[in-house]
């Protein structure tokens, strides 16, 4: 008797549980069903119900947690930063060390990043921008802004050492970044067409050591040499 009333109580012990476990997960996959149909079809084309539908949730329940289109794109946004740029923020995590280590880290990152699904939302942001100007808004204030604080805060420390030539820092970060963002475009737009498309690690390595170059005092690049 106690084994069969042990057999009996167990399932619905266990059954709660799974239960919790797949309503925490709810947001998660709500996320990656939007961050899918928005590459696919672009923001404005995605209806609330399909991203419902792909994620196996009511589209009642997709309104609890995302109750507009541009909040669950806010969610998107937020995710992209904390999973695909999380490395950017490792490498940039001591901001005082010397700018020979923080770049090529920082571009062997970016490189590892622009292999991800964020050059596509990158594109359909580019292609939207101008019919949901808010997305862009997101887009800065999740993203951008963030990745080029750390950037420009590392370069104005690299200023005040004597290490970094003048100038100013928000343009340093943007020749750092520039052609690992344009060439991850490319890619993302004409890796089908047939065209020769660029190695991004061969890219950061190269780019590296050109924008060391530029950027470092007639000192450091003794040093550095």
């Amino acid at each position: 008797m106690n084994e069969r009333s042990t057999r009996t109580t167990t399932p619905p012990a266990q059954g709660p549980r799974r239960r919790q476990r797949r309503k925490e997960e709810r947001p998660k996959e709500i996320i990656q069903a939007a961050l899918e149909l928005f590459s696919e079809r672009g923001f404005g084309a995605t209806r609330i119900e399909d991203v419902a539908r792909r994620a196996g949730v009511a589209k009642g329940t997709l309104f609890v947690y995302f109750p507009t289109k541009q909040d669950l794109f806010r969610a998107v946004a937020r995710n992209i930063l904390a999973v695909n740029l999380d490395g950017l923020h490792q490498a940039a995590a001591d901001l005082d060390r010397p700018l020979t280590e923080l770049v090529p880290a920082l571009l062997g990152q970016a490189a590892q990043v622009g292999e991800t699904g964020l050059p596509a939302l990158v594109r359909l942001l580019i292609s939207e921008s101008r019919a949901f100007p808010d997305l862009a808004q997101v887009w800065h204030d999740e993203v951008v802004s963030k990745v080029m604080g750390l950037l420009m805060t590392a370069i104005e420390r690299g200023q005040a050492r004597g290490e970094i030539r003048p100038g100013d820092p928000r343009l340093h970060a943007f020749s750092i970044i520039g052609p690992m963002l344009a060439a991850t475009l490319f890619r993302e737009i004409f890796s089908g067409s047939g065209a020769a498309v660029p190695d991004l690690h061969k890219l950061a390595a190269q780019h590296g050591d050109a924008v060391l170059d530029g950027l470092l005092s007639r000192g450091d690049k003794m040093s550095a040499s």
